[in-house]
């Protein structure tokens, strides 16, 4: 039998957009892992008539609060509704494209003891496209990242993401509310600024891809949409994008 997790003093937080088939491989995942969390809360941004029959038929199986809304407002909307729903001090949030590992319960257990024994830790992050490049202080495989506004590169401004991450459920007292009525992209950098200007503290798993994996369906495809200047790789374009965000950057965490 496999060994039983419950993370009382968390909900899992998921946001859906018509992606229902990917967020019961997620249910699924959790619960095959043997993970039970005190409450899960399904923040809907509009999603089809289809998913949300759907989503209805996956309660009757997974036990869950549905959080909806009559059209689609955007990340921002779906996120701030999905965690004014939340009653436990701690919150997962998680998208509903990506599937826990089997390593992921026996580590989150130390990403609790982070936040119970250090009270000044707003963050810990599980996933990420690259490693963060300031990281100190590991414990059990997570380290305290460390912004300096005098370390090199612009990397070091990532330091709050979108990925499945476990954080502080009074999160937006001290960040404040997502932006709404703007692009996910968009959104998700304003939070992160807003995160660096609070002197925002968090721990990251080096292993960025080790607890989570990412899966994108050709029937559930990702619904996030970026431009080419985001998304080329050419050398140029590349060097081009490198020097913007270097300026655009510090320049507006100085602002």
């Amino acid at each position: 039998m496999n060994k039983e997790y419950y993370f009382g003093e968390v909900t899992l937080l998921i946001t859906h957009y018509n992606r229902s088939q990917s967020l019961e491989q997620l249910l699924r995942s959790f619960e095959a892992l043997g993970c039970r969390f005190g409450d899960i809360v399904v923040s809907d941004d509009g999603s089809k008539p289809e998913h949300i029959d759907y989503l209805l038929q996956l309660q009757k199986k997974h036990e869950f609060r549905l959080i909806t809304t009559p059209q689609n407002r955007g990340l921002g909307n779906n996120i701030n509704k999905g965690q004014d729903a939340v009653q436990t001090p701690l919150t997962l949030y998680v998208q509903e494209d990506f599937t826990p590992t089997i390593i992921f319960p026996e580590s989150f257990t130390h990403a609790l003891d982070i936040m119970r024994e250090k009270p000044g830790i707003d963050v810990v992050r599980f996933y990420a496209y690259f490693e963060y490049p300031c990281l100190r202080n590991p414990e059990h495989g997570y380290y305290e990242m460390d912004f300096k506004l005098w370390k090199p590169g612009y990397r070091k401004f990532y330091a709050y993401s979108d990925h499945p991450h476990l954080r502080r459920s009074n999160f937006f007292s001290k960040f404040g509310r997502y932006v709404e009525g703007q692009k996910g992209d968009v959104t998700e950098y304003q939070m992160m600024m807003s995160f660096l200007k609070n002197n925002g503290k968090a721990y990251f798993y080096k292993d960025f891809t080790g607890l989570f994996v990412q899966k994108n369906s050709e029937a559930e495809p990702s619904t996030m949409k970026r431009n080419i200047w985001r998304e080329s790789d050419s050398f140029l374009l590349t060097q081009m994008r490198h020097i913007y965000r270097h300026l655009k950057f510090n320049f507006d965490y100085l602002t």
